[in-house]
């Protein structure tokens, strides 16, 4: 039997990044200890990570689309996890944004690969290359919490990634939403 996890494989991506949106609006705050963030951000990067595996190594999709969806969410959940681990042990996890950055590299690539090989077409297309060309930005972004929040300009660029975060967020639910409901009017 075929079971499509998509829906909540973007329901996951949409809370690990209204997640992320929360750590950077906290850390404007200056909210210093996220340990209370780190038993959800683990379930989700657990799930992020176990989805993303699974579909890109054993989902019956064609290969490219196992690429395109399965390979960013795998590597945002070991980010996640490492993440979650390193806000439970209360270390600076700003490292991790130097990660972030090769995953926008790759969704950047995936971004111009979905457009040359028309992997998303018609009502589809627009939501499927906004959340991927603002994840790439956001991703790529991300070493811009090296700013100090003190600065104007590091509460500008927090703000703007937390902005971006949530964005994503809500793509990665309309998108996911719309999944279930042409899922459930066409059950297998």
């Amino acid at each position: 039997m075929y079971v499509d996890s998509l829906t909540v494989m973007l329901l996951a991506l949409a809370a690990s990044s209204a997640m992320i949106a929360y750590f950077l609006v906290g850390t404007i705050r200056g909210k210093k200890d996220f340990a209370d963030l780190a038993p959800a951000g683990f379930m989700l990067a657990l799930f992020d990570f176990i989805s993303g595996f699974y579909m890109s190594f054993f989902w019956p999709l064609p290969g490219p689309y196992n690429m395109l969806f399965g390979d960013p969410l795998l590597f945002l959940g070991m980010i996640l996890l490492a993440g979650s681990f390193m806000l439970y042990k209360g270390f600076d996890i700003k490292i991790l944004s130097m990660l972030g950055v090769f995953l926008g590299i790759y969704l950047f690539a995936e971004t111009y690969g979905m457009v040359a090989f028309n992997l998303e077409k018609g009502v589809d297309f627009l939501p499927a290359f906004g959340l991927y060309l603002l994840s790439a930005i956001a991703a790529v972004a991300s070493p811009l919490v090296y700013l100090d929040t003190k600065s104007k300009n590091g509460r500008t660029a927090y703000y703007l990634l937390a902005i971006m975060f949530i964005l994503i967020a809500f793509i990665a639910l309309f998108i996911g939403s719309a999944g279930i409901v042409a899922h459930l009017a066409s059950p297998p």
